[in-house]
């Protein structure tokens, strides 16, 4: 699990540094955010692997109501949410878990007992193999390495062609939008061209070569999808 990104949201920041050092020690990536909107915008730009979530939030939207948009939200709704809160009383639990919380930490509490926590929700909300390597014939992507190789020599591709390929290997045989690729793998707060979701296909495809190139095919007036069938 070291290297999962995880996002504190406080609007205490010696409550956040006290977090992202535990967490930073454990070897986890930190991102911060004191306010719901920014924790948003974050969340849709970097995708976090976890979040963090003080109820008690400055401004006019709470943890809770981000927690409850959050999980209403198809691009947001897998994230695991761990809500920290001085509210110990068994009805705010409830409620915190009632709009899809995966757990519940009233403070004050410890950083090794936040890390156990944290590493036991990661572990029941990810698939067990997330970071095995993803093999389709002879094209063969590590999450862990960040490679690929095809038919045993490794390939040459930028960031944005790795995290193509990427979700279209763990997102196989269905079509999506320009729009939603852009979601997905650019993140919703970066302002890119439909467009430019084209030059990034005919790169990757470039990148595959022959042999696998028309892994990625055109889905007229939709989009792209990835499969294996012809």
């Amino acid at each position: 699990m070291v290297g999962r990104s995880i996002l504190i949201v406080d609007d205490e920041a010696p409550i956040r540094e006290m977090i992202a050092v535990a967490l930073e020690m454990a070897g986890y990536d930190c991102l911060e955010a004191d306010n719901a909107q920014d924790a948003h915008a974050i969340i849709v730009d970097r995708k976090p692997d976890l979040i963090l979530l003080d109820w008690m939030l400055p401004g006019g939207t709470s943890g809770i109501e981000l927690a409850r948009r959050l999980k209403r939200e198809e691009l947001t709704s897998g994230i695991p949410i761990i809500m920290l809160t001085a509210k110990g009383e068994e009805d705010n639990k409830i409620q915190g878990l009632e709009v899809g919380a995966d757990d519940y930490i009233t403070k004050p509490f410890s950083p090794r007992e936040l890390v156990a926590r944290l590493k036991a929700v990661l572990r029941r909300a990810g698939p067990a193999d997330a970071e095995s390597p993803i093999e389709i014939g002879g094209l063969l992507l590590d999450p862990i390495s960040h490679r690929v190789t095809i038919d045993g020599t490794p390939a040459e591709m930028g960031p944005t062609e790795y995290r193509l390929l990427q979700f279209f290997m763990t997102h196989q045989e269905r079509a999506y939008t320009r729009g939603q690729l852009l979601d997905q793998v650019w993140g919703g707060n970066v302002y890119v061209e439909e467009r430019t979701v084209d030059v990034h296909i005919r790169r990757l495809r470039k990148a595959l070569g022959e042999a696998y190139e028309n892994l990625v095919q055109t889905v007229r007036g939709t989009g792209y999808r990835f499969s294996t069938k012809a």
